[in-house]
């Protein structure tokens, strides 16, 4: 049976107590967008993952496009956090709070008063948007950042960083996958701009790589972490221009210059989207020098075979933790996962929002 995947492991100064990562999952309970006790119970029955990377996290209210999601900007949002961050840590886990802009993936209606939606280039995202005042909506069309909008949002994700320091995280992820704003700048489809931000890889990378840059100037580059999805489809991202996988080489060696603690590359081919190429996989993990993470519909035997290989140094499993708060005790027994409820993913109930969230049974209590 699988030994490496439960033995302690390395990451940058941190020791975790296995190799298995609980990967980021928007689960929109953040009534206010203020993290609270439901959430701090929700991450806690799930700390026997030797690493926890929470849902994405807003740096500013421009970046609270979907409904209930936290952000860490400001001081009641800190504070909620908090109780997050202590549960997690008495249960012998690490936890890195992951950074999400939406951009253009947004509506109005999610968001707060005053906030706006900002993206590269004024330019729609196909597809639609749920709301809880109006249901669904299409996505709304975002204004094309100037570039003090570039700056001050650097300058937001810099003390979003600093922020979750304070609230007790071990670290933070910026995402820069699945369409959101950083992402939007590095896609020739979303970022259609001319200046220094846009255009050629160089350009396109600018944003992620100025943001990465002061995050690390600001908590140290142990604590800085980046998830990317080469390749991926979310975000009406799709075709990819004919230089991507180039993109990707060259954003690794940059990130290995800057001394990110971890590149965390996810794989949505088990949910439909086209594979990583095996190529663009290979070449970063040739590139990068830190801690690799994969992700993408992992087994405990697949697993294991890609940390022994070393083409991984941790892998993170996602929506196997919902249904399973024991996850890690199962995958190390073979014992049957157990099925989540698609209808409570990202909403409340019958019986309200703790309903598909915090009342999943571990397995004894299943068997009982």
């Amino acid at each position: 049976m699988a030994q490496k995947l439960f033995s302690e492991a390395k990451l940058g100064a941190l020791t975790l107590t296995n190799h298995i990562v609980m990967a980021p999952m928007t689960r929109s309970r953040a009534l206010g967008n203020i993290p609270n006790d439901m959430m701090a119970e929700y991450y806690a029955q799930r700390a026997s993952a030797g690493l926890i990377i929470t849902e994405g996290t807003s740096p500013s209210p421009n970046g609270l496009g979907y409904a209930r999601i936290p952000g860490i900007y400001s001081a009641e949002q800190i504070e909620g956090w908090k109780k997050s961050t202590s549960a997690i840590h008495q249960k012998g886990s690490k936890v890195f709070i992951q950074l999400m802009h939406t951009g253009r993936i947004s509506h109005s209606a999610n968001m707060p008063q005053g906030a706006e939606i900002l993206a590269p280039s004024s330019v729609a995202a196909a597809g639609d948007m749920w709301t809880d005042s109006e249901g669904m909506v299409s996505n709304a069309t975002p204004r094309e950042m100037t570039q003090a909008d570039i700056k001050a949002t650097i300058q937001e994700f810099v003390q979003a960083a600093k922020n979750a320091v304070e609230a007790g995280f071990d670290g933070i992820e910026l995402h820069g996958a699945n369409g959101y704003l950083i992402e939007q700048f590095l896609s020739h489809r979303s970022n259609q701009r001319t200046d220094e931000y846009g255009g050629a890889i160089e350009n396109r990378a600018r944003f992620l790589l100025e943001i990465v840059a002061g995050s690390i100037e600001a908590i140290g580059a142990d604590k800085v972490g980046l998830r990317l999805s080469p390749f991926g489809a979310a975000g009406d991202l799709l075709p990819h221009a004919d230089d991507n996988h180039d993109l990707y080489v060259y954003l690794t060696a940059k990130l290995n210059e800057l001394g990110i603690v971890y590149l965390h590359l996810v794989d949505h081919s088990g949910l439909g989207a086209p594979a990583v190429p095996e190529a663009t996989v290979d070449a970063i993990r040739e590139q990068f020098k830190g801690t690799l993470i994969l992700c993408g519909s992992y087994t405990a035997s697949r697993a294991e075979a890609d940390l022994e290989s070393g083409k991984a140094d941790l892998v993170a499993f996602g929506r196997p933790f919902i249904a399973n708060p024991d996850l890690v005790e199962r995958l190390e027994t073979g014992a049957e996962l157990a099925p989540l409820d698609p209808a409570t993913l990202y909403a409340p109930g019958t019986d309200g929002f703790a309903q598909g969230y915090i009342d999943y049974p571990v397995l004894a209590e299943a068997q009982a």
